[in-house]
């Protein structure tokens, strides 16, 4: 009976990561979008402590309950920065966070199945499960990891004044240069290292010591793999404090195009393509500055 329920599981075990896959990428997108519509919340909250609009803003730091709808705000000279608290810091480290694991998730999904596959066909083996959800752990372990950077840049734009309460940047020169900067990382030979290991999961796994059975050495490989999506993609997750942290629909753009880079074959041309349309669009930021 043991051997019967283990073999139905075995058979189902591709099923299973698939849910629990879309079950993950599905809680943090809700999460993704009721973050987005309290922001947006916030531009019709007349004051502070007047009723959640203004609470929310003071707790993400970004400003007082001012009225935040387009064309509201001539200045970020307009809006004093709140030093950050604690809860706030944490409130940002969630948000960046959860946005992460919603927008990684995808691209990740190939690795994580083939890493379920050797799994099941190491227990038919007589062998140990190879430990997919350690893998996927440290997988996202690493852009967890990154959402604290992006935390951390956060903080230090809105100390500058650089950010609108919306989380999108208030300075036509902050928008170009980082558009430039997102734009020529697309070509450089790091963005073609990181890349080409996430373009070939099995190679990946095959040249770092191949499947790990025990959960420390699953987790070790997905935290590896991780670092190298991080270092293929951190560029463009700058984009998010162009088009705004909180713009939903900018959110999902950048996911299926990290997506892209990876699955569809000619990912790299696609990749240089965009760098070059990114380039043009940070120099066409600074042209209409004079």
């Amino acid at each position: 009976m043991v051997d019967t329920a283990l073999e139905t599981l075995l058979r189902r075990d591709r099923l299973i990561v698939v849910v629990s896959l879309l079950v993950l990428t599905g809680i943090t997108w809700l999460y993704i979008l009721w973050l987005a519509a309290g922001m947006d919340a916030m531009a019709i909250m007349p004051a502070p402590g007047d009723g959640m609009g203004g609470d929310m803003a003071m707790d993400m730091g970004t400003g007082d309950g001012m009225d935040m709808s387009p064309g509201a705000m001539t200045s970020m000279a307009d809006v004093a920065f709140r030093p950050w608290s604690a809860s706030t810091f944490t409130y940002a480290l969630v948000m960046w966070a959860v946005m992460m694991v919603g927008m990684m998730t995808p691209s990740a999904t190939p690795m994580i199945l083939l890493y379920a596959r050797v799994g099941r066909q190491a227990a038919l083996e007589d062998k140990p499960f190879a430990a997919t959800g350690f893998f996927a752990g440290g997988y996202l372990s690493a852009w967890i990891l990154f959402a604290l950077a992006a935390t951390l840049g956060q903080w230090l734009l809105e100390a500058a004044l650089l950010l609108t309460p919306m989380l999108a940047s208030a300075s036509r020169i902050l928008s170009g240069f980082v558009l430039i900067s997102v734009g020529l990382f697309q070509w450089t030979p790091l963005k073609d290292a990181c890349l080409r290991q996430c373009q070939a999961p099995l190679m990946f796994i095959q040249s770092h010591g191949g499947f790990r059975r025990d959960a420390g050495g699953a987790y070790r490989l997905g935290l590896l793999h991780g670092l190298y999506c991080v270092g293929c993609c951190w560029a463009l997750m700058a984009l998010l404090f162009i088009g705004g942290v909180m713009n939903v629909l900018w959110i999902a753009l950048i996911a299926i195009f990290v997506l892209a880079e990876k699955v569809v074959p000619g990912g790299r041309l696609l990749s240089r393509i965009a760098g070059g349309l990114i380039v043009m669009a940070g120099l066409w930021q600074l042209a209409a500055m004079t």
